[in-house]
């Protein structure tokens, strides 16, 4: 199963997470557990994660663990209002990642799973703005492209065009 997990995508994301917050760290994941989960945990760090829940209706629910930090990976754009979890969190650090908006292609939706949705797509501004308005400093930020390896035009403007956006940022006190 571990051949099959997107590698680049996790490689960056766990690089990204050690250089800003070293393990070991008791991490609250928001969402449901999943691979990275693991890769985490492979790496030194003890993690929590979301239920499933809706953070829309139920923000509170990042209050249930005492962690040193959350993250969120690629959540925030399949809720309506992100702005209510990220003001709800207790923790001072946060490290979360975003698919940014492509010029070349429209809001994901699958049409089968109401779950699988991206209500927002995010340019980098926009969701630095969210993160500020709510709280955060950011403190450091990293883009890099999709790692999809598939023949076509919209493929290849994916190796050139930043398509994550991965963001550390503080809570302001």
């Amino acid at each position: 199963m571990y051949n099959q997990l997107p590698i680049k995508r996790y490689a960056h994301t766990i690089k990204f997470l050690q250089k800003n917050i070293p393990a070991p760290a008791v991490i609250l994941d928001l969402g449901v557990r999943n691979p990275f989960s693991e890769v985490m945990e492979k790496h030194g760090y003890t993690v929590f994660n979301t239920n499933g829940e809706d953070l829309d209706l139920m923000p509170e629910l990042v209050k249930k663990h005492k962690v040193d930090a959350v993250t969120a990976f690629e959540i925030f754009e399949h809720l309506l209002a992100p702005f209510n979890v990220l003001r709800e969190i207790e923790a001072t650090k946060i490290i979360t990642t975003v698919p940014l908006r492509l010029w070349f292609k429209e809001a994901y939706r699958s049409r089968t799973d109401m779950w699988d949705r991206h209500y927002h797509e995010f340019e980098d501004w926009q969701y630095d703005w969210l993160l500020e308005k709510s709280g955060w400093n950011i403190v450091q930020t990293e883009k890099w492209t999709s790692p999809i390896n598939k023949i076509g035009i919209r493929p290849i403007l994916r190796k050139f065009t930043p398509r994550y956006y991965a963001v550390y940022a503080e809570k302001n006190n």
